[in-house]
């Protein structure tokens, strides 16, 4: 008899392997579509500021050249700002084309520039213009013009745009299930330990003395579940910098262990929520509405 109890007792202890696993899986996911996000954004944000603009000198003085240089490196706006003279423009030029016009041309026909570049948040044509207004009006006698891709800047912040809202709308939508997810992997896993609940109460077990061990045990599943998502994440996101070297050039620690401690907080709370809901209901509900 006391056999038959202790397998009783062993068979309604709460399992909660399914749960952790689940959670995980779940926030493995959301943590994915974070690190992508974060990404996208840091991405866009490179790729603009890899963007040149070129402020084509019709002076030859050195003293005024450098007094254009510093206006512009004074800017809010600017970064990388250098001086790049007839020769340094030809060896640019030869890379970028792969010849050498040494052999055709006796003359250098290329400007000297102010090369530089904007800084991302100035990357779009609003801005770049009011940038070439304000240049142009400091130095336009000096400078014959301020050169830079306008079709790749205006075509990048449409793109950017549209591929925003509709990372952010899928974003939401995955959290949204995600939180689901967990609920409900959670509340199932109270479900099959409903009469362990019920039985507590039936022997005179207050519902404080009930539901602590259990949330003490959901906080330890969440961050259970948080750190194997965390690890899989981690390993994800190394291989991933292997096969594509930029990945590492944009990346930003901070914003990985805030997306980490994301993960954390959202699988911790959302089990603790979803078992201390759980506990609740089962010990307002009958005994027989249990079956």
């Amino acid at each position: 008899m006391a056999s038959e109890g202790k397998a009783s007792l062993k068979r309604s202890k709460p399992s909660y392997i399914y749960s952790i696993v689940g959670v995980a899986l779940v926030l493995l996911i959301m943590g994915i579509m974070g690190w992508l996000f974060l990404n996208f954004e840091r991405a866009g944000k490179a790729f603009k500021e890899d963007i040149k603009l070129q402020a084509f000198l019709r002076t030859a003085n050195k003293d005024t050249i450098s007094q254009i240089q510093k206006f512009i490196a004074d800017q809010p706006y600017a970064k990388d700002v250098q001086y790049v003279n007839k020769e340094t423009a030809k060896q640019i030029w030869n890379k970028d084309n792969s010849d050498d016009w040494a052999k055709i041309l006796d003359a250098n026909p290329l400007p000297e520039s102010i090369d530089f570049y904007a800084k991302s948040d100035y990357v779009n044509g609003d801005s770049l213009q009011k940038i070439s207004s304000q240049i142009m009006q400091a130095y336009g006698n000096q400078i014959t013009e301020l050169k830079y891709p306008k079709d790749l800047v205006n075509n990048l912040n449409e793109k950017a745009s549209k591929f925003g809202v509709a990372f952010l709308v899928i974003a939401i939508v995955l959290c949204l299930i995600v939180i689901f997810s967990i609920d409900n992997t959670i509340r199932l896993a109270m479900f099959s330990n409903r009469f362990l609940i019920k039985t507590m109460q039936m022997v005179g077990a207050t519902r404080g003395f009930i539901t602590k061990p259990m949330n003490i045990k959901a906080i330890l599943n969440g961050l259970t579940s948080a750190g194997i998502a965390i690890v899989i994440l981690f390993v994800m996101i190394t291989w991933a910098e292997s096969q594509v070297p930029q990945l590492k050039l944009i990346r930003d620690t901070s914003l990985n262990l805030l997306l980490f401690g994301g993960m954390i907080v959202i699988g911790v709370g959302i089990s603790v929520y979803s078992t201390y809901r759980s506990v609740r209901k089962y010990l307002q509900m009958k005994l027989d509405d249990l079956y």
